[in-house]
């Protein structure tokens, strides 16, 4: 079978930029902040709470996004896309990584009567680096401690959309992928912060009764390999997982809307925005 062509990291500079509704700080950081993007009309709206991408680097920042979580709104559901302090920026890494994005997750809850948010009805969505965050927020109902966004109340969550998750820390560490990031995000390996690990690591969690959808490009090679094990972690522990692949994506063509792997997507998203997403 032939490989179509794919889009790359380059590509994603000439992806359009539109500007939020609202950008909206959640905490006294400058990289604390959302972009808030609304649906046509007065709501109640749900929501997806997406984390962007980039290794978990300070040099990918949340602009590249800003073409999916534009088309989510155009398409009924709002979209908060959290910005967030990163590895090489003064706090990100272990714990300020985390811990940003716990708190922008739940600031939900302060600016929902502001904008008629529906918070029955929010999802996280994340790509990349990005999908294990999200996929870890849908976890820390479950995380018992006082680890880096521990809360006895975090923000109630419908389901977690993981576009190309990193979820799978030992594989990304064993790999050495993208210059062993997940080991720069925790600052050292698993046999040196097995607590850290276990803090974060996807595969080393239990997401419980939370509906999961995990979509893969069927041409990822480097990025589909650790959500796959994901999927078989979590369907091993009898979790609600569904793994979709996209025949004609790579990495980048999961964040596209332009891309004909944008109504998988968008249909994963809506499933589970729905009142009944395990029977879906």
């Amino acid at each position: 079978m032939d490989t179509p062509d794919l889009l790359t990291s380059a590509d994603l500079a000439h992806f359009d930029q539109p500007a939020a509704d609202a950008r909206l700080p959640y905490g006294t950081d400058p990289l604390q902040f959302g972009d808030l993007r609304l649906p046509p009309g007065p709501g109640p709206h749900p929501v997806a709470v997406f984390i962007h991408g980039g290794c978990w680097m300070a040099e990918y920042d949340i602009a590249h996004s800003s073409k999916l979580t534009a088309a989510l709104a155009r398409h009924g559901i709002a979209s908060w896309s959290l910005e967030f302090r990163r590895v090489g920026n003064d706090g990100g890494g272990w714990p300020g990584t985390f811990a940003d994005v716990a708190a922008g997750t739940d600031h939900l809850r302060e600016i929902a009567a502001a904008y008629n948010l529906d918070l029955g009805r929010v999802i996280t969505m994340g790509h990349s680096s990005g999908g294990q965050l999200a996929l870890w927020l849908a976890a820390r109902k479950n995380l018992a401690g006082s680890g880096p966004g521990a809360s006895a109340d975090p923000l109630a969550l419908q389901g977690v959309l993981g576009l190309a998750a990193a979820a799978d820390f030992d594989y990304l560490h064993e790999d050495g992928t993208c210059d062993r990031a997940v080991d720069q995000l925790l600052g050292g390996s698993p046999a040196e912060y097995p607590q850290r690990y276990a803090w974060t690591d996807p595969v080393r969690l239990s997401l419980g009764d939370t509906p999961q959808r995990l979509l893969v490009g069927r041409h990822d090679d480097v990025w589909s390999p650790p959500a796959r094990r994901y999927f078989a972690a979590a369907r091993e522990r009898g979790e609600n997982a569904r793994l979709i692949e996209a025949p004609d994506s790579g990495h980048f063509e999961l964040i596209d809307p332009d891309s004909s792997t944008w109504p998988l997507v968008l249909e994963a998203a809506r499933t589970l925005l729905s009142a009944n997403p395990e029977q879906q």
